[in-house]
């Protein structure tokens, strides 16, 4: 088995290589390009880091290196304005297809792997996302053997052979931690959860009020797991009884605690998969009562939803969101719900708006919303006309902003 450096001189100047995120993230990897850029001259990186989780800066490497990604994490703002961060505003869905059309050439797979398992295979763990797609198509696949990772039982993995080179690391696993569960995310939490039938299959991602939602769910029964990214709201559902026993919860990435990874390593009872299989809208829409919980960071009058821009500044990426809507929407009994917290900036700004603010991009479409929530109830939008869904939105929005919106309303054309 080699060593990182070996690793790192098997990528030649103006390689083209793909780098999984999330809990794939290949931490030591970038680490020594960080320290040093000049082992980065010349490469095209297409890279699955997702902001704020993930810490990928392009800007730290060599200033001839250029990498694309689905995000826009605040690191890679100043590279984006340089032109050496490439944004692609692709849903997941949208990406699998990028990928299977061959319309990003791969000279290398960097992939995250555990040590072998009892069939001398090496697994993906928590994180398979684009990688499947990727182990099919790269010249070469640079395996990182990392001791933290896990031998996942229902993973994606690789066989010996399949990696033109292999190296050890131990290096501890990107974690999360949503933090404490503020009154606000408690009570949005609260009003989603009244709307989550029992044996309802449910998409949910990480932060404060997936955590809060987990929470409230505890007293259901029969829940299934439908997702992107699980979270540490699988465990407390888990050991509250709260979900399907015969079902195999499905993500194609687990992020948490290193609690929360040990306690899930030997676990039999959840999948991972490439975003091929849990972001494919087709195969959702045909699994019955799918709820799908996004957060937003915008939303206006006419059921659109921001999820990427603040203040005009591009700050995140849609994600899987469209996907999950998308198929929420068409799911018998499903529901696609948006959540949000109803002002930003200490109160002084309403997240719900008139119309998006510049440059209005709406990463959901008002067609693939049902409901949108805040910590000031549920506006319903199902079968409602543009002024019933905007007077039901005006009643969720923060009460000082609500005379405003409804003047703001009536003296647009719509």
């Amino acid at each position: 088995m080699n060593d990182l450096a070996a690793l790192l001189d098997a990528i030649r100047p103006g390689s083209r290589v793909l780098m999984a995120g999330s809990a794939g993230e290949p931490i030591a990897m970038l680490d020594a390009w960080r320290n040093d850029p000049d082992r980065t001259r010349d490469l095209l990186v297409f890279t699955c880091a997702v902001a704020g989780l993930n810490r990928f800066d392009v800007g730290a490497w060599h200033p001839s290196s250029v990498a694309t990604g689905l995000f826009m994490p605040p690191e890679c703002a100043a590279a984006h304005r340089a032109g050496r961060y490439r944004w692609l505003p692709v849903a997941y869905g949208g990406v699998v297809r990028h990928f299977v059309e061959r319309r990003e050439p791969l000279d290398i797979a960097v992939v995250q792997v555990s040590p072998p398992g009892p069939d001398g295979r090496y697994s993906l763990g928590f994180s398979a996302e684009f990688m499947p797609l990727a182990l099919q198509q790269a010249r070469q696949v640079i395996g990182i053997v990392n001791h933290a990772m896990p031998y996942i039982h229902d993973a994606p993995s690789v066989a010996g052979e399949q990696l033109t080179i292999k190296g050890e690391v131990d290096v501890p696993l990107t974690r999360h931690d949503p933090g404490a569960v503020d009154p606000g995310s408690g009570r949005i939490a609260r009003f989603i959860a009244e709307y989550v039938p029992n044996g309802a299959a449910v998409q949910v991602g990480i932060g404060k009020v997936p955590a809060a939602l987990a929470s409230a769910l505890r007293g259901h029964r029969r829940l299934r797991i439908q997702t992107g990214m699980i979270g540490e709201g699988f465990r407390l559902l888990t050991e509250a009884g709260a979900l399907d026993d015969d079902w195999r919860h499905q993500g194609c990435t687990m992020v948490g605690s290193q609690s929360f990874y040990d306690w899930a390593a030997d676990r039999r009872d959840f999948s991972i998969a490439g975003c091929e299989v849990t972001h494919d809208a087709a195969t959702l829409a045909r699994v019955d009562r799918f709820v799908a919980v996004n957060s937003a960071i915008e939303v206006d009058l006419l059921g659109q939803c921001n999820l990427e821009y603040v203040a005009g500044t591009p700050v995140s990426g849609p994600g899987g969101a469209p996907d999950f809507a998308r198929a929420a929407k068409y799911s018998a009994g499903g529901l696609s719900i948006v959540a949000l917290a109803a002002t930003a900036s200490r109160g002084s700004i309403s997240r719900i708006s008139a119309r998006l603010s510049p440059p209005g991009v709406a990463s959901l479409a008002r067609t693939d919303i049902d409901m949108v929530v805040t910590e000031h109830g549920v506006a319903d939008l199902r079968g409602a006309d543009v002024d019933e869904r905007a007077a039901r939105l005006i009643a969720i929005a923060a009460p000082p902003f609500r005379d405003d919106l409804a003047r703001t309303h009536h003296a647009t054309p719509r």
